[in-house]
């Protein structure tokens, strides 16, 4: 998911609630289908997108951008909130009268919601066909095939072994600049509030090989920017074992020891200066001192960090399941701010109003805001999700007003916070990267610094995937105004 806070200046409760999407564009290569796959939630989600069209091309699809058009429609959902999820089954009830209409279209709810309510999905929403969880999407032309013949197909099988490390993604919507290469899958870490590990399954690494090689792949056909997907990228681990199990091609060499994630980062980054390497999400308990001096040693590994943080109070992280307290989190940041240095941008996540949550534990989160400096965050009030440990031991007692109140008053803090930290870039020199158009102005280019603010400037000859040094000039809470430097 891109910055909750986009190219407006404040967010309300509800906009901070709302869940991100992408759709299909259309492409035309000859094929005798068409699919039109809506995406959810995540970047997790989004990369899984290009996957699913990447296997769907391969039997006969090409995608478009006009669902009426298509043959297939895909749904891949996110349950990470019930907004989500409330919002997929809107979206199922609008393509009724398409379906009725066109009969024969086959229509298909994938990824964590799908993994969630399986069968259920099927019951409950009448014109599903298909069924699918996050690690069956190879099995979806044989699904959609059943589904053409007047039969109902599901497959949530969670695997401990797919990672997709052998097919190549079609990337949907790309800006041809920025690309996602998902790194692993699942999670081991469970938080009390979140359905991830029971939709994702167990977390599995690729193996860096197939990340290196994919990484390279892109910026020969003109990427300049990759970004490292993972629930966790800083447990991500590939070992000789696991190596072995792969059966890597021996000329590819072989691993003979373990690689962790400082040592892929250092791999990708080693393709070349010219293309810069994001990462997410990291988890504050396994960030390393390792993985942020590799970060310091290569200018193309960018300088920006997402460490949610979920709550600036011990007794509601521990009831989170996060494995670390208050004075753990603001050692990590600490350690950050010695390495990397002030100008490192951080992100995070936060939930307002989590089981028991006191008024006097909501100030430990706007405190904690208040030390860390966010550049920005993703900002959401507890939404409780069935079947997670959260819901099994904790009454949601929190009333509703109270969440949003204490979701608007960490909005309106990490606001001026943004703002502060922008104010603190005016005058300086700095490097971005061109992106495409800004959303106000044809005139105007948009481009991101090495910790992920939107710069504007004037278009002039640039153009996307150029690297443009730039004077920082102005700002608002959102974003940064630049002039280039000669």
């Amino acid at each position: 998911m891109e910055n909750i806070i986009k190219d407006i200046d404040i967010i309300s409760a509800e906009e901070a609630q709302a869940c991100d999407y992408k759709t299909t564009e259309d492409e035309n290569t000859g094929k005798s289908k068409k699919l039109y796959i809506e995406s959810y939630g995540c970047q997790m989600n989004f990369s899984d997108s290009e996957i699913v069209a990447s296997i769907m091309k391969e039997n006969g699809f090409d995608t478009t951008s006009d669902f009426e058009q298509a043959d297939v429609i895909f749904l891949n959902t996110c349950s990470i909130r019930e907004k989500a999820e409330l919002t997929v089954r809107k979206r199922l009830s609008q393509f009724n009268a398409i379906k009725r209409n066109k009969p024969e279209m086959t229509i298909g709810v994938l990824g964590c919601m799908a993994e969630r309510l399986k069968e259920k999905l099927l019951e409950e929403e009448q014109i599903v066909d298909v069924v699918v969880g996050p690690d069956a999407y190879r099995d979806l032309p044989n699904l959609v095939a059943t589904a053409e013949d007047g039969n109902k197909g599901v497959n949530t099988f969670l695997s401990r072994e797919e990672t997709y490390a052998d097919i190549s993604p079609v990337r949907l919507n790309s800006n041809g600049v920025s690309a996602f290469i998902s790194i692993m899958r699942g999670c081991d870490n469970m938080c009390s509030f979140c359905v991830v590990p029971f939709t994702r399954g167990r977390e599995r690494s690729r193996d860096p090989h197939s990340i290196v090689r994919e990484a390279q792949d892109l910026f020969d056909k003109g990427f300049k920017e990759v970004t490292l997907l993972g629930q966790n990228v800083d447990s991500y681990k590939w070992s000789p074992e696991e190596n072995n199990k792969a059966r890597l091609n021996k000329k590819e060499g072989e691993v003979t020891e373990v690689v962790n994630f400082a040592n892929l980062l250092e791999m990708v980054a080693l393709i070349s200066p010219q293309l810069r390497v994001r990462f997410s999400t990291s988890h504050p308990k396994d960030i390393t001192d390792e993985v942020l001096y590799t970060m310091k040693k290569y200018d193309n590994i960018c300088k920006y960090i997402h460490l949610p943080v979920q709550s600036g109070n011990s007794r509601i992280l521990e009831l989170m399941n996060r494995t670390y307290d208050r004075e753990w989190y603001l050692e990590r940041v600490a350690k950050i701010r010695e390495i990397l240095g002030e100008e490192c941008g951080i992100s995070s996540d936060m939930i307002a109003g989590f089981c028991t949550e006191t008024e006097e534990e909501h100030q430990e989160t706007l405190t904690m805001m208040d030390i860390v400096k966010y550049d920005f965050s993703y900002m959401f009030y507890y939404s409780e999700r069935p079947g997670t440990l959260a819901a099994k031991k904790y009454k949601d007692d929190i009333p509703l007003d109270v969440k949003k109140r204490r979701l608007n008053e960490i909005i309106d803090k990490q606001n001026k916070l943004s703002e502060e930290r922008n104010n603190l870039d005016i005058g300086k020199v700095q490097e971005i990267l061109i992106e495409g158009e800004s959303k106000r102005s044809t005139e105007q280019l948009k481009g991101r610094n090495s910790a992920n603010k939107v710069v504007i400037i004037d278009k002039g000859n640039f153009k996307k995937g150029d690297y443009v040094t730039v004077k920082i000039t102005d700002c608002t809470p959102a974003t940064l105004f630049g002039e280039v430097v000669s």
